[in-house]
């Protein structure tokens, strides 16, 4: 394997050995602390414009199968393992992790030590990086100036198959669907619609700048607006239309979405030191005072002064006190600030989609 480096804006960087594709690659830097699910980490599209730190020291152990990719690439700008795994042993394996990223062109970088960067991410917060393929850091170093902030990019432009979802979960119908859902394609995960597909839903997925007339024509029971990637202050154009429905339709927001929510309702949303990733974060549900262990993949939250009196935070992160929760008072809409479809994680908070269809059988009874 060739040497190479990556790289930070702070300009420390540290020596590893190259897999994937490609020669130099850059994004912001950030880290997933959970132990498993690599496959759909690749392939979540709220890691568009990211380099992804796994903090667990084994990654590509078990392969890459058919079954678990949450959107139809990897949507990573690079990869950062300690060890990679070039041997993988499960009957599910088709290919091996480099065999992946060398599939899409996605390079990545092994032998680092993360457990230093992803401490010096956590004290200094997130940063730049780039990985580059070389045994000189100096010409990366350099590039490192190029480099445009993340927070400037508007990246929740989706994922790109939203004609061959539709086909599977909207068109092709299997079951006997009693519900019709819109899905804002924000950088939808495909678990997500597995989730809603079971629930007897009829799914129909529109782009963040979706005609109005098209939502209108679909008429649908109830609206899921997806997570993804970037920060939501460049999602105005959203907002604004959400502002437009929010007394018509039930409304449910996961991750991104429940920031387009939150802004839609006069709220501030705003940057976190180093974000939430991984399959571990204590959520605090306030009403029922229970604790949920839940999957989180967000670098923005919502602030906590609220400034509708109609909106009221549900949950709450017990690791730093970060809204991670928020619902109408009067009106069928809620938001989370997790993964309620997990992929990966734990399974806890798919009581939510039946949620989202109680809102909706409710609002169906009302009207």
């Amino acid at each position: 394997m060739d040497k190479g480096y990556l790289i930070l804006s702070d300009k420390t960087y540290y020596p590893g050995y190259i897999f994937g594709h490609g020669n130099m690659v850059f994004g912001e830097v950030v880290f997933n602390t959970s132990m498993t699910g690599y496959q759909e980490i690749l392939t979540d599209p709220s890691y568009k414009g990211q380099i992804v730190i796994q903090t667990y020291p084994l990654i590509g152990n078990y392969g890459i199968n058919d079954e678990t990719n949450e959107s139809d690439e990897i949507q990573v700008s690079g990869y950062v393992v300690r060890k990679n795994a070039e041997f993988p042993s499960h009957i599910s394996s088709k290919k091996t992790l480099d065999q992946f990223l060398k599939q899409y062109e996605i390079m990545g970088i092994s032998e680092i030590d993360t457990r230093a960067v992803v401490r010096k991410i956590r004290s200094k917060g997130v940063m730049n990086g780039l990985i580059v393929r070389n045994d000189d850091p100096s010409k990366g170093i350099k590039y490192l100036k190029s480099i445009p902030d993340y927070d400037s990019l508007d990246l929740a432009k989706g994922i790109n198959n939203r004609k061959d979802l539709n086909k599977k979960y909207g068109e092709n119908l299997t079951i006997d669907q009693k519900y019709k859902v819109a899905v804002i394609d924000c950088g939808v995960k495909e678990n997500i619609l597995k989730l809603l597909y079971a629930r007897r839903c009829q799914i129909k997925v529109f782009a963040p700048d979706f005609p109005m007339n098209d939502l209108e024509s679909f008429s649908p029971d109830g609206i899921l607006i997806s997570p993804g990637p970037g920060d939501p202050k460049h999602m105005e154009f959203l907002v604004e239309k959400i502002k437009l429905i929010l007394n018509d339709y039930p409304i449910f927001g996961i991750c991104l979405g429940h920031q387009i929510i939150a802004r839609a309702f006069d709220s501030n949303t705003y940057k976190l030191k180093f974000g939430h990733r991984g399959g571990n974060q204590p959520v605090m549900d306030i009403k029922q005072d229970k604790v949920y262990i839940t999957a989180q993949n967000h670098g923005y939250a919502v602030s906590s002064e609220i400034v509708n009196p109609e909106i009221e935070i549900t949950h709450i992160n017990l690791n730093d006190n970060t809204v991670s929760g928020l619902k109408h008072k009067k009106l069928p809409i809620m938001g989370i600030q997790y993964h309620s479809e997990a992929s990966p994680g734990p399974k806890d908070n798919e009581y939510l989609f039946d949620e989202f269809i109680k809102m909706i059988n409710i609002n169906r009874n009302n009207i």
